[in-house]
């Protein structure tokens, strides 16, 4: 239950993370841009900090698909190892075999 919890709160996240891209990039603008006065400069950083945290990039996060794992992910496939061990075995992964020796 907790693991599609944490799915969908990354889904929102990236989702409020594209919505809010304009803003965040034209206030990160304004307050790098030296030529600008600094009471401008400061209501653009006040501005930035009203938004909301999770527009931030940087509170992206990779997480399995499947299972909401954080850790061991592949990147290209969306799964954690452990997802793709068992698609693998259940021959759910198309060109993935499983290896016995």
């Amino acid at each position: 239950m907790a693991k599609k919890a944490m799915v969908e709160r990354e889904k929102k996240r990236q989702r409020l993370v594209k919505q809010y891209a304009a803003r965040r990039a034209a206030l990160k603008e304004i307050i790098n841009d030296q030529s600008k006065p600094m009471e401008e400069r400061f209501r653009a950083s006040l501005k930035l900090a009203e938004l909301p945290r999770n527009s931030s990039a940087t509170r992206l996060h990779n997480r399995c698909q499947l299972t909401g794992r954080p850790h061991a992910y592949y990147r290209k496939l969306k799964v954690s190892r452990i997802a793709l061990r068992e698609l693998g075995s259940a021959g759910q992964m198309p060109g993935v075999v499983k290896s016995s020796w």
